[in-house]
């Protein structure tokens, strides 16, 4: 059953115009911008945000739940400590991408990400100092940026401390995926429910 900020996709409503399919639908309709300051969150799309690299959204949320297995839950503790024989199973998993980089990646950014933690005291509390001044109300796709000067500023800095693929893209994706920004455009039915929720 559709939860209360959801809509079965066949019903008549106006949505974000790359929400089609219905993995795509389900994952617009329920999840996309919605604000969350959970940490395990923050994490997971961190790994999957990094393993799209190059790749369709689509794509990532059809091995969701493989991930979500082979990355302990997206626990970044327990992420932190995979060591080389875990990466050698990770290679040999169908559930996920099985490059090599994008899994290092993963293990690299989950120790760094407990560096933050430790820092700011939880990962979202740095992230959301990245936040725009004021938030823009997208009438299409097509003014909706592929990056903004924030996400190149949050970009740089992952990179100084040593996050690797956390470049602007991705680092958007992200931000628009956890509710640091709504980019839901104006006339779909999520913008003021997303709004609603704040920040």
């Amino acid at each position: 059953m559709a939860d209360k900020g959801s809509r079965s996709s066949t019903t008549a409503v106006r949505r974000c115009g790359w929400a089609r399919g219905e993995l795509m639908t389900e994952y617009h309709d329920r999840e996309w911008g919605v604000p969350t300051h959970d940490d395990r969150r923050h994490f997971e799309f961190l790994v999957l945000e990094g393993a799209q690299a190059g790749l369709s959204w689509d794509t990532i949320l059809r091995r969701r739940d493989g991930y979500r297995r082979a990355f302990a839950g997206f626990d970044a503790a327990k992420v932190a400590r995979f060591d080389a024989r875990r990466v050698q199973r990770l290679l040999a998993d169908p559930g996920i991408i099985r490059n090599r980089l994008k899994i290092n990646a993963a293990i690299r950014n989950a120790r760094l990400f407990l560096d933050v933690q430790r820092e700011f005291g939880d990962f979202d509390t740095y992230i959301r100092g990245f936040a725009p001044g004021r938030s823009r109300a997208p009438r299409r796709l097509s003014d909706i940026p592929a990056q903004t000067a924030e996400a190149v500023t949050l970009s740089k800095d992952l990179r100084r401390r040593g996050f690797t693929f956390v470049g602007p893209v991705i680092m958007y994706a992200h931000m628009q995926a956890v509710g640091v920004v709504n980019d839901h455009v104006v006339g779909c039915f999520r913008r003021k429910e997303v709004s609603s929720l704040g920040v």
